[in-house]
């Protein structure tokens, strides 16, 4: 029996605090809507473009554009999906000899001046079919990006906001059901932070989880790591001692996307697990300042690990825009924020490097403020046989201290990469399409 539905929530862009529901609607080949197809092709034997009427709107594509995405047979093998031709073999002075509508609605073009075919069709000409659903996915760059991501809005949170929003979704459930397992994908997308509950009292059951999305990312902790308070520790995450807000693994060249963390044991007293939405601590510092926000972009972070024979490095801004965004106003791709394995800034003793050095820290100040604000935490004790589902590069994990000698506390950890959790996203949203079962699971 599915739990009840619940609607996924939106910022409002006029605010930081309102929200807007959204209700779940289907998703046809990537993105929300139908598509009535084209009703003409124009072209002439001179043109270098095509012109296409779709969803009532004239777009022009080029013709190499539409020559290099042909899927038939001799462009693309039928097994392994992949191209059988490069783009630069392409001639410069391919056109369509004739377009013709199909029934179904698809654009059919035989083209002149084409790449040269195998001997055995040499004296055959090419002919490519596009679909209504692929001309109106690439008729505009918002378009394409809809149907690459297909995904909810992000929501910004807060303390609040999560505590009314705050997704579990049943174990078995998430291992045995599509539907569920695409409610907590889109629940990443949109939060950045989902729960498991219902977990067999199995240490190794953390690997099932994430390879539930991808495959293990494999670190110098491991393929997987247990969180437990050691002596001598090389990691302050192990030990018993408060450990600030933070993302993981910010000296690695690429930083993991997804962390897990599953509660084995935990009789102690303290150790809750904070977490905080880093997006809204940057929006509300592009809210309040342009320039603040712009050191936060450009400004480079060092961070490093230097211990245990080992000597990771890599330099960061704290926020990163999506720059392939068809918005005006770039919205955020990711950021880096992790104190602990900060090294030392990179700067030359120039008074302009000086003065951009203090330029960030003041930014980057007022982004601290917004994340340590208690009303921007949402804290919670993992109990055993649940585990926390995050995304490393948005939402910001913290621990409080606990005694030790108290009692047990143990967590096991993975990381699956970004690619991994966006292929997973992509094709369950395709496959499930119309299923509104995937949005039942959120309680």
């Amino acid at each position: 029996m599915s739990l009840p539905a619940r609607s996924i929530a939106r910022l409002l862009p006029s605010t930081l605090g309102g929200v807007l529901p959204r209700q779940p609607t289907p998703i046809v080949n990537g993105f929300r809507r139908s598509f009535p197809g084209f009703s003409r092709a124009q072209h002439s034997q001179a043109s270098k473009r095509i012109t296409v009427e779709v969803d009532g709107k004239m777009t022009r594509f080029d013709n190499i554009f539409l020559r290099d995405s042909c899927s038939c047979p001799r462009c693309l093998h039928p097994s392994t999906q992949q191209k059988l031709f490069r783009t630069v073999d392409i001639p410069k002075g391919v056109r369509p000899k004739s377009t013709t509508t199909l029934p179904d609605g698809s654009l059919q073009i035989t083209w002149l001046n084409d790449l040269p075919g195998p001997p055995e069709a040499a004296a055959e000409e090419h002919v490519s079919t596009y679909t209504p659903e692929f001309l109106a996915r690439y008729a505009t760059h918002r378009e394409r990006v809809r149907a690459r991501f297909n995904s909810p809005a992000y929501c910004l949170w807060n303390k609040r906001q999560m505590e009314s929003d705050v997704m579990w979704v049943e174990y078995d459930k998430y291992m045995k059901s599509d539907s569920a397992l695409l409610g907590a994908l889109r629940m990443l997308r949109s939060h950045g932070l989902v729960f498991i509950r219902g977990i067999p009292d199995d240490s190794d059951a953390v690997e099932g989880l994430a390879e539930r999305i991808g495959n293990l990312k494999h670190t110098f902790y491991g393929k997987t790591w247990d969180v437990k308070s050691i002596k001598d520790s090389k990691n302050i995450a192990y030990t018993s001692l408060d450990l600030g807000l933070h993302m993981d693994l910010l000296y690695f060249e690429s930083p993991p996307g997804l962390q897990f963390l599953h509660c084995v044991r935990n009789s102690t007293v303290g150790g809750s697990s904070v977490f905080a939405d880093s997006f809204r601590a940057a929006e509300l510092v592009r809210a309040n300042s342009s320039q603040k926000f712009h050191s936060l972009t450009t400004f480079p972070v060092t961070y490093h690990y230097v211990n245990d024979d080992k000597h990771y490095h890599f330099t960061r801004p704290t926020v990163v825009l999506d720059e392939n965004s068809y918005k005006d106003q770039k919205p955020i791709s990711h950021t880096n924020w992790a104190p602990p394995f900060q090294g030392p800034f990179e700067v030359d003793t120039g008074a302009e490097d000086r003065s951009q050095l203090r330029a960030y820290v003041h930014a980057a100040t007022e982004f601290a403020d917004h994340i340590d604000n208690p009303e921007a935490q949402f804290e919670l004790t993992l109990k055993e046989g649940e585990c926390v589902i995050f995304q490393n590069r948005r939402v910001l994990h913290a621990r409080r201290a606990f005694d030790p000698t108290t009692g047990d506390r143990w967590l096991k950890g993975a990381y699956v990469d970004v690619d991994a959790y966006e292929s997973k996203l992509r094709v369950l949203s395709e496959k499930l399409k119309f299923d509104k079962e995937a949005y039942s699971y959120i309680q």
